[in-house]
This record gives C-alpha cells, structure tokens and sequence, in this order.
C-alpha cells in the first residue's frame, strides 16, 4: 500500500558543497541524487561515486542513501536494505529509517519495520509521514487500532494527506465499519482525484455492500489514471497499482458473473511485475481465479444421476451412514449472500481406506449451518472434477458474503507443506505427480483472500503424509498412510488484501491422526455439529468447547486445533 518518502535535501547539499568535487558534481552528482533520474543510472551514478572513495561519515551516508532509493524503484528491496544499513552505520537519520522500515513493509516484515519506523519518530522531529508508514505496518499485522491511531497522528500533521484518509479508510472497512470507511476515502478522493489507489479502495468497499456496478466503474477509472500517469512517490513498488486495480475489477466482474471481463483481468494481473509482498498476494489470488474459471469453462457438469465414482470397488459404507454416490443438491446463494458455506464430506474412496463417517459429519454440520441462516454449498462423496466444480462455484458465491465457512470431511494430506484434500477417485501411481490428483487448500484460501469476509475453514481430516509406506494399521482414520501430518499454515491469507480476518480450525493437533469415530460421526464433528448453532457463542469459545469435549471421548487422544487472524468476535448464531 501507498508509502511515502522523506528526502534529505540538506545531506544532499552538504554532499556537493564539498571541496575538490566539481567534475565528480557535475558528471555524476545529479545523477546520483536527483529522485526523477531513472533508476540504473541512479544506481550506476551512485556506486562510480562510492567507488572514487572521496567521501566518508554523513556524506557517503547519503550516497549509500541514494543509491538505496535507486534500489526501490527497482523493487529491489534487498538491495534497499543493505545500501540503506550501512547508510544507518555511518549516520543514523530519519530518512534512512523510514527508507529501510518501507523496504522491510515491502517485503512483508511488519515487526522489523515498526522498529525501524519508531526509531525514525524517536530521532524527531514528529512527521506525519513516518506516522502513515508506521500505519501501514501496523495494518499489514491486522492491528487496525493502532493503524488508525497513526493515521489520525499522520492526518493531524498533514490535513492534505489523501492517502491517509484512504488507508484509515481501509483500516475502518477491515473492522466492519463500512460507513466510516466511505466517508474517509471519499475525503481522499476529494483530495486527490487523479490518484487511483482512494478508488481501488472504494472499490472494495463498494463490493462489500454488493453495490457491483460502481465497484466496476471506479476500478476502471483507477485503471485508466494508473495507466495515463505513473506513481509520483518513488516509493510506490512498481507496477503495484494497476496490479491491485486489475485484481480487484477482476473479483467484481466475477461476482458479477462476467467471467469473460474476469478473466482478461486476472491475465492482466498475472502479466504484471510484482515486487512487493501485496503484488504478490494480489497474483497468487488471481492465478488461483484464473485457473479456477479456466477449468470450469473445460470441465463436463455430472448429471444428478450420474455417480461421483462410479467404478469405485472400496466397500459401502454400512447402511446407516449410506450416502449418494451423485453430489447433495446445493443451495443457490440468496440476493444479499451474506452468510455462505462450503461442506464436503467424502468416505467412498475407490483405491485408499475408505471412511464411514464423513458423510454424515457433513450432512449434520450443513443442517446445523442452515438452521441458523447460512446458504450452505454441499457436496458428498466427490471425485476430483467435482470438488473443483464445487469449489469454483462456491467461491463465486463468497464473492458477495461477510462470512464464509468452509467444512470438509475426509482424507487430507501435506506434501511439501501444502495441504490438501483428497477426492474419492484418489490413485497412487508410480511416475505420476500426486498432488495433480488432489485439491490444494491454498486454492481455497486464494479464493477467498479478497478483502471483504471473515473467513472459517475447518478441517475433520488427516494430517499423514502419502509417501509414508505404511498404511495406517489401527481401525479407520482419516489418514491415507502413516506420515508426518498435515501442515500448519504459515499465513491466514496473504496479508495483502487485509480483509476481516480468517481462522482455521483443524480436527486434531499437528502430526496426530483424527479419528473416524465408531459412532455415526466422528468425535469432532459429532461435538462441533452441538456447538456450531449455540446462540451468541463466539466462534472461538465455541471451539473451545468443542475440543474440550473431543479431548474426553477420545480420552486425550486427539486434541483439536486452531490459529487464528480473527480481528473481533464472530458469532455464527445470533442471539
């Protein structure tokens, strides 16, 4: 997001009143230190210069800290780092600490940069600007209050400042507050009609409220001035913007149901350079869209009558927890789709252990969804195609939601450290890419990282890993083979759309095996299916209860899980 730079022109003046310099001045000077000098001959101005070994202390300090801004132009925020640390070395200045904590922001080092941005605040005087860049850093950790508190610091020293009141605006939206959001970014717009950032961040907003058609009409016009005019701060990350811009009318277009607009969008995004930890994000989301409506586009709907696995031999689940070989009917999202839910159960499986229960489990947590008001998506005894298929439209519907929960039930493993789930039609073959055969949840969590949801996955799956050679020996589990389990996540969504937040919840603790139960459902699912309607319980103590409850029917052999970037309560059942 928008960072801004503070320019020491007076180091730069000292810099060039040195004496016995005047070729160096003139031949190299202003290249080296002119902010609109184009960034390789920046760099290559900068490092002939430190090459001459003329200067030391404060005035090569400066030459380090310009070269340091060639570096960010680049999007080379290693670079930045280095050039700038040993800037700090020779002469610790506010403008090297607010370039080095951008640097770190950029590459999604949150902690180190707030270091760097409170010894910059520490070194005085006050700035407006350390205090908005000390915002973002504190947004980017999912700590709104005191990215507002910044901001507020940042809009008091500086009432002109567009991109505070867009970025406080945001902070506002991510804690629910949408009305307080527009009015700030209005104000930036205001402020600064031919920015594009205030209206990307509109966009959001105006996709949150379902309002589609405007979300379009500003990412456009934020499209069209990213493209008629470049960033005038340098230290707006190269191509960020239109990135961000085509992300964002590419998720409205989707939810609009132009898949078509969507997906040249979603190219477009891919098509871009991404340097910064948000342009990244912004990509992996739209890889995961693209694919998504790519397959759905190649991939044959299955009939109601056609089975989901239909040359399967594993045996039938006993008649108690029969299920349908052909996936549930599932529920259209309503007009206003604020409450959606994705449930898979799969047990059926062809050619691994299969499992008796997982039907039932998601039968019983999609009742349990849809008495207390949730549109529930349900999909049992899956093969791959139609996990995709399930899986893409939902998401399509979590476009328009406020909350999103994702159920699924069955075998998952990890591989590598990505998790996934595993589809009925399941093969193992030698020389063939297993994970080809299964559904990243990283899929999942792309699709849904789109700024306007709190999302809930929970996972009554696995955690071995298939490579293991033995098949898991004691009764059924939800385990294909023994193994190291399923991963941990490393993040709740990428941390560059900073949406409401997410949590996930897993069945059992990491390198455990979750139980099929020798009930009808298995314990955790038995136990959240109770719990999941209470009214008023937030949704972490109602996990709480949940695995307090698991922990005494299993006798403490499975211990469910969670983490959790959750920025307030969220409560499933009202009151």
């Amino acid at each position: 997001m928008r960072r801004l730079l503070l320019i020491p022109c007076l180091l730069a003046a000292m810099l060039w009143a040195a004496p016995g310099f005047a070729q160096t001045r003139a031949q190299l000077g202003p290249l080296c230190t002119t902010d609109t000098t184009p960034a390789d001959q920046m760099i290559d101005a900068c490092t002939k210069i430190i090459a001459l070994k003329v200067f030391s202390g404060e005035k090569l300090a400066t030459i380090h800290f310009w070269r340091a801004v060639g570096w960010n132009k680049k999007g080379n925020y290693a670079q930045v780092i280095i050039d700038a640390t040993e800037a700090l070395r020779l002469k610790p200045s506010t403008a090297v600490y607010n370039l080095r904590g951008s640097a770190y922001y950029d590459k999604g080092e949150y902690d180190i940069a707030i270091a760097d941005f409170n010894d910059a605040l520490r070194m005085g005087p006050p700035s407006g600007i350390i205090f908005h860049n000390r915002g973002n850093a504190y947004r980017g950790k999912g700590d709104y209050a005191k990215a507002i508190a910044d901001y507020d610091a940042a809009i008091k020293a500086g009432p002109k400042s567009a991109f505070s009141y867009q970025n406080r605006g945001s902070s506002k939206q991510a804690l629910g507050d949408l009305d307080g959001a527009l009015a700030d970014i209005n104000e930036a717009v205001r402020i600064d009609p031919s920015l594009p950032q205030p209206l990307i961040s509109r966009a959001v907003i105006w996709r949150a409220k379902g309002d589609i058609a405007r979300a379009i009409a500003d990412t456009t016009e934020a499209i069209r001035l990213a493209k008629a005019k470049a960033p005038a701060n340098i230290m707006t990350p190269p191509g960020s913007v239109l990135i961000s811009a085509y992300t964002q009318r590419g998720l409205a277009y989707e939810a609009n149901g132009d898949t078509a607009h969507a997906k040249e969008d979603y190219a477009a995004v891919l098509g871009g350079v991404a340097s910064d930890a948000g342009s990244k994000a912004n990509q992996a989301t739209a890889k995961v869209r693209l694919a998504l409506l790519k397959e759905a586009d190649a991939t044959p709907r299955k009939t109601a009558a056609a089975p989901a696995a239909e040359s399967s031999p594993a045996p039938a689940p006993p008649a108690s927890a029969a299920a349908p070989a052909a996936p549930a009917p599932r529920v259209q999202a309503t007009a206003t789709g604020q409450r959606v839910a994705l449930v898979i159960g799969n047990g059926g499986y062809a050619h691994v252990k299969a499992l008796p229960n997982p039907p039932n489990d998601a039968r019983a947590i999609a009742k349990s969804l849809r008495d207390i008001g949730f549109t529930v998506s349900e999909g049992l005894d899956l093969d791959r195609n139609a996990m995709q298929t399930t899986i893409h439209d939902f998401l399509r519907e979590a476009a328009r939601s406020q909350i999103a929960v994702v159920y699924y039930a069955g075998h998952g493993v990890q591989v590598d450290g990505r998790n996934y789930l595993v589809p009925v039609d399941i093969e193992f073959k030698a020389g063939s890419r297993m994970t080809d055969a299964m559904v990243d949840m990283d899929t999942i969590m792309a699709g849904l990282d789109d700024q306007i949801r709190t999302n809930i996955l929970i996972l009554d799956a696995c955690r071995n890993n298939p490579m293991a050679p033995q098949m898991a020996s004691t009764g059924p589990s939800r385990g294909i083979e023994g193994g190291s389990g399923l991963a941990a996540p490393a993040t709740l969504g990428s941390g560059s759309t900073l949406g409401a937040g997410t949590l996930i919840a897993f069945a059992t603790a990491p390198g455990q095996v979750a139980l099929d139960g020798e009930g009808a459902n298995s314990p955790f699912s038995a136990a959240l299916s109770r719990h999941v309607g209470t009214p008023g319980l937030e949704v972490q103590q109602m996990l709480t209860r949940v695995r307090a409850e698991v922990v005494a029917a299993t006798k403490g052999k499975q211990v469910p899980w969670s983490n959790s970037s959750l920025l307030g309560e969220v409560y499933l059942a009202e009151q």
